[in-house]
């Protein structure tokens, strides 16, 4: 079996924030005396209670396991009995979540949790689109990782780039770009198209 250990600068703040915002629901469920039966193993792990007749609920954090909680800020693991190198365990890994997040995409976006096809023939037309969507989908990350787009653009604002090029089609007459960018031509040929010409 290999162990794959990584931090991530971004998840370390994301986590820290997500850790505080937690802490503080628990305080405030413990002062107010609404306790979450769910939270209970939380309480004990991150606070001391304590009641008195005079100063009523007390609720003191735990520093020590606060601190050990805030080692692993950032820190994710993967693990493997086949792939050995550490980069492409992360490159599998981030693949398969692209995925998984295509299809949640395609259930949410599309509406495809609930094909709503009336026939055998319609629901193998609908998966087929889906499927070719997923098809590019994965090309345009491929082409975007190759042309190291990734330091400069999200896939979504690298398409929202391209979304605003104009284009027109009349029956009978070949379809009409209008003048793009120079940055929306670059774009172009970093991902392996030619530019169509422009008006």
């Amino acid at each position: 079996m290999y162990l794959h250990i990584y931090y991530n600068a971004a998840q370390a703040v994301d986590d820290e924030r997500k850790f505080h915002k937690m802490l503080r629901t628990l305080h405030e469920e413990l002062e107010s005396g609404k306790r979450n039966p769910n939270n209970e193993k939380k309480y004990e792990k991150y606070f001391t209670i304590k009641t008195t007749p005079i100063r009523g609920i007390q609720v003191i954090a735990k520093d020590d396991a606060i601190e050990k909680a805030k080692q692993s800020y950032g820190y994710f693991v993967l693990l493997s009995n086949v792939v050995k190198d550490p980069i492409k365990a992360l490159e599998i890994y981030r693949n398969k979540d692209l995925v998984e997040k295509a299809f949640c995409d395609l259930k949410d976006r599309l509406g495809f949790n609930r094909p709503a096809v009336s026939s055998d023939m319609s629901l193998d037309g609908k998966l087929f689109v889906e499927f070719i969507a997923l098809i590019y989908l994965s090309y345009i990350k491929k082409q975007m990782k190759d042309g190291r787009l990734f330091k400069k653009y999200m896939m979504q604002s690298l398409l929202d780039e391209f979304d605003i090029i104009e284009c027109y089609e009349q029956p009978g007459r070949a379809l009409r770009v209008a003048e793009m960018t120079k940055n929306q031509t670059d774009l172009y040929r970093d991902m392996g198209v030619e530019p169509p010409s422009s008006l």
